[in-house]
């Protein structure tokens, strides 16, 4: 399961000498690895950038859809944990040769501990994903997942003292409800899935939370190289106790989910490297009926009435989070 709120990781902050500049020439100054140099970016006004991410983060949420059917297609037959190692592993092989050819993105900042401590909560919340997709209705599995920026609001006003505006508070009454029709009484129910879904919700939000922090000192490249880096000495530790050897077909999976998972994170990091969060940010969305269809043409998951109205409202309150910015501090 992979959850893009990739735009958490970048500084952005309004030029406060350009403020007399004409609006359509507003720019966002986005912190860079390169030098620690910043680089401009226009806020909207820039068509061909826009398009551009649009097109990329249209291919990062088909590859995040094909990683939760992979999941399902895997049957039961590997265990979570196995799946979260080797997902890690594949990931870290295929991100390897950059890394040899810029080693400086290895220099951080923060404490190796705390990047530990961020890649133990991911790899958790990873688990959970893979044991409700596992387990689960995909498209209300997906559905719940997207409660995230709902949680993040949350936990936002209660450990960082942010308080929310009235856009913020609509959005988390409104992610409230979703949810309710989603695991209503004509819904999926708390079932085991749904509630290891809504885990690994909270667990996304914390490691936003977690990002909001390490995202000032380092790059974005920065953190996802000891994110992937650390996640699989970590993840051969839970995997030990649960460990069977995946066949050649399950092998198969796992090594084409590793790539995806890279692949999905690379497009979706730089299209939020030439838009507003405010652009990119929806077109995740597509991910819930992509997941959808996936679950009716391959495993033949009917689609509740509730999970459409409750992943709509989900959906409405992540954009309304989205789009609302940063709520003001206490």
């Amino acid at each position: 399961m992979i959850n893009f709120y990739v735009f958490k990781t970048y500084d952005f902050t309004l030029r406060n000498k350009l403020t007399n500049l004409p609006e359509k020439w507003m720019v966002w100054s986005i912190r860079r690895e390169d030098a620690g140099k910043e680089d401009f970016m226009p806020a909207a006004g820039n068509p061909p950038k826009a398009r551009a991410a649009v097109i990329f983060a249209v291919g990062a949420a088909i590859l995040a859809a094909s990683d939760a059917v992979i999941v399902r297609a895997l049957n039961g037959a590997v265990h979570p944990f196995v799946i979260g190692f080797f997902r890690a592993f594949f990931g870290a092989v295929v991100l390897l040769p950059w890394i040899v050819l810029r080693p400086a993105v290895l220099r951080s900042t923060h404490p190796l501990r705390q990047h530990a401590v961020r890649a133990g909560f991911k790899l958790l919340a990873m688990v959970a994903f893979f044991a409700a997709f596992s387990w689960g209705p995909l498209t209300d599995v997906t559905a719940i997942a997207f409660t995230s920026p709902v949680f993040l609001v949350l936990g936002a006003a209660l450990t960082l003292g942010e308080r929310p505006g009235p856009a913020m508070i609509g959005a988390v009454v409104i992610g409230f409800l979703g949810a309710l029709f989603v695991i209503g009484p004509s819904g999926s129910g708390f079932s085991l899935a749904i509630l290891l879904a809504l885990a690994g919700a909270v667990l996304q939000s914390a490691i936003q939370l977690i990002l909001k922090s390490m995202s000032k000192g380092d790059a974005t490249g920065t953190l996802v190289v000891w994110n992937l880096l650390l996640t699989v000495p970590i993840a051969l530790l839970f995997a030990l106790p649960f460990w069977t050897m995946p066949g050649s077909r399950e092998m198969g999976l796992l090594a084409l989910q590793g790539v995806i998972g890279a692949a999905c994170m690379g497009l979706m990091t730089h299209a939020f490297s030439l838009a507003p969060a405010t652009i990119v940010a929806p077109v995740d969305f597509l991910r819930l009926p992509l997941v959808a269809l996936g679950g009716f043409a391959l495993f033949g998951e009917n689609i509740a009435l509730t999970t459409l109205c409750g992943g709509g409202l989900i959906c409405c309150a992540a954009l309304i989070a989205a789009r609302s910015g940063k709520p003001t501090s206490a």
